[in-house]
C-alpha cells in the first residue's frame, strides 16, 4: 500500500542506485531503474503534492499522495488514485511543484472528485483511478500556470519507457525513476524503481510523448513493496472517467 496516514514523517528514504541497466537508444537516456531526486523544470511542475486543506498555510510535512495535472479543455484537472480522494477527510488541496514547504505554483483547492463506478461500488483495484477538478486564486487556469501531460488510454504496456515521479510522505522534495513497465495481469501493470514509499499513489507515469500512460496505484494500493509498483491498465474505464471528468470540469 502506497498511502499512509497523514502524519508527519522525518526518516529520510535513501534512494536505491542498484539494479540500473542502460536505456536502448530509441528510448531516451539511461539508466533504467534508478531513482532520484526530481530535476526542477517546467515538466516536473505538472506533479505535485496533495494535503488536507487544513494544511494549505503550512503544508511542510502534511502531503500524503501525489497528483498531476491532466490536459483538459478547461485546464483545471488532475488525475490520481482513487483510493487518494475517496474517503479522504474534508476538503482537499493539490500544490504543484512542492518543494521543501513550498508552493512556487500556488495552492489549488480541489473542488470536485470523480471516480469510476468499479471504485465507487465496490473499490475494485482494477478501477483505482481519480480525476479531480482545482481552483486557484484570482481564477487562473492550473495548466495556463503549470503546463499539462495528455491522459492516454489504449497504450500498450511497455511500448516505451516511462518515468514515474512522486512525492514520498517521508520527504519534502518528489522523486523520479525511469524504467519500461511490464505487465502485470490483464488490467494492471508494473514498474520497478526503488524507494516508492507511502504518499507516491497517483504518481503519474509518463512517456517520452508527455502522455500519461499509469497512475500508481491499482494492485495492493500501488504495491506493498517500496521497490515494485503498479498502475491500472488505462483502458475503456479510464477513457470513459475522463471523459466525465472533462465534461464536468469548470463547473466547480
Amino acid at each position: 500500500m502506497k498511502r499512509i496516514s497523514r502524519i508527519s514523517v522525518t526518516s529520510v528514504v535513501v534512494l536505491a542506485l542498484t539494479s540500473a541497466s542502460v536505456a536502448a537508444a530509441d528510448d531516451g537516456p539511461g539508466p533504467f531503474g534508478v531513482t532520484a531526486d526530481t530535476v526542477v523544470n517546467r515538466r516536473s511542475a505538472r506533479v505535485g503534492a496533495l494535503f488536507g486543506a487544513d494544511r494549505a498555510g503550512r503544508p511542510a510535512g502534511g502531503h500524503f499522495c501525489t497528483a498531476s495535472v491532466a490536459h483538459s479543455p478547461h485546464g483545471d484537472l488532475i488525475v490520481t488514485a482513487a483510493h487518494c480522494v475517496d474517503g479522504a477527510d474534508g476538503d482537499l488541496v493539490f500544490v504543484p511543484g512542492y518543494r521543501n514547504g513550498r508552493a512556487p505554483f500556488g495552492v489549488w483547492r480541489v473542488t470536485r472528485r470523480f471516480l469510476p463506478d468499479g471504485w465507487a461500488k465496490g473499490q475494485d483495484e482494477d478501477s483505482d483511478l481519480a480525476f479531480a477538478t482545482v481552483a486557484g486564486p484570482g481564477g487562473r487556469r492550473l495548466e495556463d500556470v503549470v503546463g499539462a501531460n495528455r491522459f492516454a488510454t489504449g497504450v500498450a504496456t511497455g511500448a516505451t519507457a516511462v518515468t514515474v515521479t512522486g512525492y514520498p510522505s517521508s520527504r519534502e522534495t518528489p522523486i523520479s525513476c525511469t524504467n519500461k513497465p511490464t505487465a502485470h495481469s490483464r488490467t494492471q501493470q508494473r514498474i520497478d524503481c526503488p524507494a516508492f514509499t507511502g504518499g507516491t499513489s497517483g504518481s503519474p507515469w509518463v512517456n517520452g510523448d508527455a502522455q500519461i500512460v499509469g497512475v500508481l496505484g491499482g494492485h495492493e494500493q500501488g504495491g506493498a513493496t517500496a521497490d515494485t509498483s503498479y498502475s491500472v491498465v488505462l483502458s475503456r474505464e479510464a477513457a470513459e472517467l475522463y471523459r466525465d471528468a472533462t465534461a464536468g470540469a469548470g463547473a466547480g
